[in-house]
């Protein structure tokens, strides 16, 4: 494949290959996946109706409008799609207002890859009123852009936010690492070539050709993220 990237990425120091990190948000460097379960009860629970257990793995890691349409359908609430994503977030963000935890693992990752001077970008299928706030845990000088997912066509489990980060850091996909924590954030970073570490959160992720699984950031660095890439050549 020939790359288009600049020169200056296409090789750092020791030789690695690595062009750019790509870290999804929520279950991957925040530990929020709960957060989003709980908000959506409560507000199911107002409406009134309960939320089956089951159904948390299907909506888990997608995008709002595919999560919140699907609870409308099997609850049968009497609330429209617009009006049930406005008021999740908006109970979202009144559940994070003092801060969000971060996962294991997650702020060491962060700085190393800082401090190396790795392009970096936080891609989510989160809107971006909740990615700026959430960037207030996370430090938003650790990322070189941020893409959330009201700012593309198609959201996860679609290639399009990860090719959209890769146009903007100007590096290849195929030189890129993503960390997922969802099948459907696994699925999104495969669709456009990148190379994943996937961290299961909730649900379980099958090893396969070009994606290593780890059970903690804790396993992930910089040698283990250019390792990634230099070991498809």
């Amino acid at each position: 494949m020939t790359s288009t990237v600049p020169a200056s990425l296409t090789r750092t120091a020791d030789g690695s290959a690595l062009q750019a990190v790509f870290l999804d948000m929520d279950g991957t460097l925040v530990d929020t996946e709960g957060f989003w379960w709980d908000v959506e009860a409560a507000v199911f629970r107002e409406l009134g109706h309960e939320l089956d257990e089951s159904w948390r793995d299907i909506v888990v890691g997608g995008p709002m409008a595919r999560s919140a349409g699907y609870l409308i359908e099997a609850t049968g609430a009497d609330i429209t799609l617009p009006e049930l994503t406005t008021l999740l977030n908006d109970r979202f963000e009144e559940r994070i207002d003092d801060g969000v935890p971060l996962m294991p693992g997650a702020a060491r990752l962060l700085a190393e890859l800082s401090e190396h001077a790795v392009p970096t970008a936080l891609v989510s299928a989160s809107h971006r009123r909740i990615i700026d706030r959430v960037l207030c845990s996370l430090g938003a000088d650790h990322f070189t852009l941020t893409v959330a997912g009201d700012e593309v066509p198609r959201t996860k489990p679609h290639p399009d936010p990860y090719l959209l980060a890769a146009r903007r850091v100007g590096a290849d996909p195929a030189r890129c690492a993503v960390v997922e924590d969802t099948a459907t954030g696994v699925a999104a970073a495969e669709a456009a070539g990148c190379r994943v570490v996937a961290v299961p959160s909730l649900a379980p992720i099958a090893p396969a050709d070009g994606r290593v699984v780890v059970g903690s950031l804790e396993e992930v660095d910089l040698r283990f993220l250019r390792a990634l890439i230099t070991g498809m050549d």
